[in-house]
């Protein structure tokens, strides 16, 4: 995969709202598919749990973040402390829930929130992120947040690591070939029965939220390989 363009109106269609921008000028050409994804996609196309019509829900954010490696186009991702109560060792993506000094959640609270919470969970500068794009809000209903996906370049990396290691066990990248690779694919099923895509690599199971934005991401950018869905890996109660 390789550098490359925009079309010149895309490239210019940014917003631009309280010192936070959203803009596709001078994306790697290999980002057109998540950009188009991003643009199209519907919130019954990422899930079917969605935010409650009156207006609850726990407003929250998470950073997508693309980067390129050695291996080409890869994801940031971080794994929670061992020691946590809720969702121990589960590898995310950063973020939380936002603050009131992230501002309005309908407009950039988001996306304040998505590299406030990057840089204090990874260490990540966020004046080497570039903002292109977000996702429908979707809803976690075991925790009751109300999630905004938030698309992010990684136009200049910089060392991210666990900032409060009782937080944080670890801060990794994922190569999107790992993530497409049919070797690297699993179902997994819950205790209570449910069922849902993950994925093994870097060491890691990652599933749950994190997995099915992942999945769609994939998908609806063409990048998907078919998989064997009937390989699974049940998960244990404590999940």
């Amino acid at each position: 995969m390789t550098r490359g363009t925009q079309d010149e109106t895309t490239a210019e269609a940014g917003h631009r709202a309280d010192g936070l921008e959203l803009t596709t000028a001078g994306l790697p050409g290999w980002l057109d598919p998540v950009v188009e994804a991003a643009r199209t996609v519907r919130p019954r196309q990422l899930s079917r749990f969605l935010p409650p019509e009156d207006g609850g829900g726990r407003q929250s954010a998470v950073l997508i973040l693309f980067g390129e490696g050695p291996r080409g186009p890869e994801i940031l991702l971080q794994e929670r402390a061992g020691t946590l109560r809720s969702h121990a060792g589960q590898p995310s993506f950063p973020g939380g829930a936002l603050d009131p000094e992230d501002g309005d959640p309908h407009t950039t609270g988001p996306l304040r929130a998505a590299l406030r919470e990057a840089e204090e969970e990874t260490g990540l500068d966020p004046a080497g992120v570039q903002l292109f794009g977000v996702l429908p809000r979707l809803y976690i209903p075991v925790s009751e947040f109300v999630v905004t996906p938030v698309l992010g370049w990684w136009r200049e990396p910089s060392p991210v690591g666990p900032v409060d290691p009782a937080e944080t066990a670890r801060v990794f990248t994922v190569p999107v070939a790992d993530l497409t690779d049919p070797a690297h694919r699993v179902t997994v099923v819950h205790p209570r029965g449910h069922q849902g895509p993950a994925f093994t690599v870097e060491s890691a199971l990652v599933w749950g939220f994190t997995a099915g934005v992942i999945d769609r991401i994939l998908h609806y950018a063409g990048w998907e390989r078919p998989w064997d869905r009937s390989r699974q890996v049940p998960l244990d109660w404590h999940a």
